[in-house]
């Protein structure tokens, strides 16, 4: 769309150009025939020889409109909002101040101070309507709403938030989302695309009972949140790429919309951050807030299965930190006394060694004794 654009525009100013100035540019040529002197033709070869210039100008022209198209995209209404009402009265000021130039007949100085100055004008009043929008916001409210917004801590949105949360299939079908958020530890809106939508609905019609327990529970805990008062969910069905998969149209989606992706999907996490989208990931929230277990501390836990070393058990509590027993293999299906060695933080999550305790007392009595 936007290189049949450019081409159009090229052939239009193409076209212009050679109607107005190639006949009287034949005119001051010797020997041409009269006949070469016609607007129409001029015309035709201006646009021929601006649409061949065309394929050479599509590629920088495309890259700076995307740039531009980047940089508003990044910026807040509000910011395009104030800074479109300053470069405006920018300009106003420059045409009054021209006009005085104007009078003087100064010359071609008359044509291009005007010029200079409506772009220097323009430019100051954008920078400082854009750095004081909150000052000018407060100028046009009303006496009792400035002192009712004095009485509240004032938030500026910016980076550290982001109003749009976008929810992918993992997170709604793990359900912790709808805790957290009923906890007052996540705001804006959360956004539920179609694409994650119709996977969580092929899902739920699965012939793998497992996979269909998964999708109906994602489908519940939608409903939950949608009828959550402090809590504000909006579909989404605008177009995405359709060659990308579900986790890729997520990271496109956040992009568009400058919202943040929450996942609990480890290669999702790693993709967004990549493409430099926020990630909130319920994994390391729940990590953050398991709480510290320090070496020598006792605790008494359940050997539930075997470890991977010889003479290993494994228990687990009950946020699910997996525990790792020393010699915990000959206490199957018990309930035995541990004594903590170290911990170790990791991506998939946290781990727990211990020994069992009355290892240590012998140690311990053993030092005695000598």
């Amino acid at each position: 769309m936007i290189t049949n654009l450019i081409i159009l525009t090229m052939v239009l100013i193409g076209g212009s150009l050679g109607f107005n100035f190639f006949p009287n540019l034949m005119e001051q040529i010797d020997g041409v025939p009269v006949w070469t002197a016609n607007p129409i033709l001029g015309l035709i070869l201006g646009a021929g020889i601006f649409y061949i210039l065309s394929s050479q100008v599509i590629k920088p022209i495309e890259k700076s409109i995307k740039k531009i198209e980047k940089f508003f995209n990044e910026q807040s209404v509000s910011y395009l909002i104030f800074g479109s009402l300053g470069a405006i009265l920018g300009l106003i000021l420059a045409i009054l101040a021209s006009i005085p130039l104007a009078a003087l007949s100064l010359g071609a100085l008359s044509d291009v101070v005007p010029l200079i100055l409506a772009v220097i004008l323009a430019y100051i009043f954008f920078q400082f309507a854009t750095s004081r929008r909150e000052e000018i916001r407060r100028l046009f409210t009303s006496r009792a709403q400035r002192q009712e917004e004095n009485g509240v801590l004032e938030r500026k949105e910016g980076d550290s938030f982001r109003r749009y949360k976008v929810l992918d299939t993992s997170t709604i079908i793990d359900g912790r989302i709808l805790d957290v958020t009923k906890a007052g530890f996540l705001e804006g809106t959360f956004v539920i695309s179609q694409h994650v939508l119709q996977e969580l609905q092929y899902i739920a019609d699965s012939s793998d009972s497992l996979k269909r327990v998964r999708g109906r529970r994602g489908l519940d805990i939608l409903n939950a949140l949608q009828k959550e008062e402090k809590i504000e969910v909006k579909m989404d069905d605008s177009p995405l790429p359709e060659s990308d998969e579900v986790d890729m149209k997520l990271v496109h989606l956040a992009k568009k919309m400058d919202g943040v992706v929450v996942t609990n999907d480890y290669n999702l996490n790693k993709v967004a951050e990549f493409q430099k989208v926020p990630v909130l990931n319920i994994n390391e929230l729940a990590n953050a807030v398991k709480p510290v277990v320090i070496p020598g501390e006792n605790m008494r836990v359940m050997i539930v299965k075997n470890g991977t070393e010889r003479s290993q058990g494994v228990a687990y509590l009950d946020d699910g930190t997996m525990v790792v027993v020393e010699e915990g293999q000959h206490y199957m299906n018990k309930s035995v006394n541990v004594i903590v060695t170290s911990a170790l933080q990791t991506n998939a999550g946290r781990m727990i060694f211990a020994k069992m305790e009355h290892s240590q007392k012998a140690i311990d009595d053993g030092k005695e004794s000598k």
